[in-house]
């Protein structure tokens, strides 16, 4: 909870034991608040609406819920039974997820469903969301009809766990401030939640599908340090034949410190498996120029990156070298993770505006 109270919107921590009906915000300082909205109950069963404003719980932005999708999660943490193998060909809702070739941990995962949020950020509390290395976004490739294709980013959009949702309503007819607010949702009187889809954010979800979809998310825990993975597929470059095509791929990665210790991440260490049969290590210092502290009041570290492979498919895996305060240091274990290409468009995908 205190780390909420650290950035953009210094909540209180009334607000956030959910003892306050009040929601205020702070623009700078602590001492200049103002209301925005009333915190609503938590949703213990089914999914937030479309137009659903909401504060992150980790992060600590107020946010607007597009849509949700199911997810497929192997948390490597839960206790798994090996299944026969009748199980495994009976159960097609929750597939399982084996140690990639050349390495990672001897352990067989059960994927189990669970709702994640397409949501857009307010661009108003971004510079203060410090545990994050940049803007989150998506990003994905253009039509593969030219050799040359363009790398398309939507920034301000961002994926959430249903359990990380604070929601709350507010009088505002125009609360969060995004370029695409206006675009995808609409103000309606009388409703609940007030915002409504408009036709061009179905459109767009429809269009925009294979870039935008979350299939698969990943999870390990190491000495108190959770990792999730989650990726996307981005699309490919088309070489001058088939064997040239340069297949994209994003992943989210957050971390979490769990326990009580202040740890510092100093080094990466990657293995990237893919289908042409080759395996490439990837070693250097911390992650995305940054050797991020996961402390009491700054918990969660978050960031995006990209691998590309010369083949549809692939697998990663790899570990973090983590270093506590006094000196003691152990490797945190990075899930594996499959790199899968899916069937696109030709045509270009659809921004908003353009």
């Amino acid at each position: 909870m205190s780390l909420i109270s650290r950035t953009c919107t210094l909540f209180s921590r009334d607000l956030l034991g959910l003892r306050s009906p009040m929601l205020c915000v702070a623009q700078r300082k602590i001492s200049n608040l103002s209301e925005v909205g009333k915190l609503q109950a938590l949703k213990l069963e089914g999914n937030y609406d479309t137009g659903q404003m909401f504060l992150h719980k980790v992060f600590g932005y107020r946010g607007v819920i597009l849509f949700p999708w199911l997810a497929r999660v192997y948390d490597r943490d839960m206790p798994t039974k090996t299944p026969s193998t009748r199980d495994r060909l009976m159960d097609t809702e929750n597939p399982t997820l084996s140690t990639p070739i050349g390495g990672g941990v001897g352990k067989e995962v059960k994927g189990r469903t669970h709702t994640y949020y397409q949501v857009l950020i307010d661009g108003r509390d971004t510079p203060y969301i410090t545990h994050r290395a940049q803007t989150e976004s998506v990003t994905f490739l253009g039509n593969h009809s030219e050799n040359t294709r363009n790398l398309y980013a939507i920034p301000g959009l961002d994926y959430v766990a249903h359990e990380d949702i604070l929601p709350y309503t507010t009088a505002e007819t125009n609360p969060l401030q995004h370029e695409l607010f206006d675009k995808f949702l609409m103000y309606q009187e009388g409703k609940d939640p007030p915002f409504a889809a408009q036709d061009t954010l179905r459109a767009w979800q429809e269009k925009n599908h294979p870039w935008l979809e979350l299939s698969d998310v990943h999870k390990e825990t190491t000495e108190n340090i959770r990792v999730t993975v989650i990726p996307f597929y981005m699309g490919f470059r088309q070489g001058e034949n088939q064997q040239n095509n340069v297949y994209w791929w994003r992943y989210c990665i957050r971390l979490e410190n769990l326990g009580e210790a202040t740890v510092q991440l100093r080094e990466r260490n990657w293995r990237i498996f893919s289908l042409s049969g080759t395996l490439e290590t990837v070693r250097g210092r911390g992650v995305v120029g940054q050797e991020p502290v996961l402390s009491r009041d700054q918990p969660a570290f978050q960031y995006s990156s990209h691998v590309s492979l010369q083949a549809p498919s692939g697998h990663m895996w790899g570990t973090f070298r983590m270093e506590r305060e006094d000196g003691y240091a152990f490797d945190c274990r990075i899930p594996p993770f499959s790199l899968e290409s899916k069937q696109e468009d030709p045509n270009d995908p659809q921004i908003p505006g353009n």
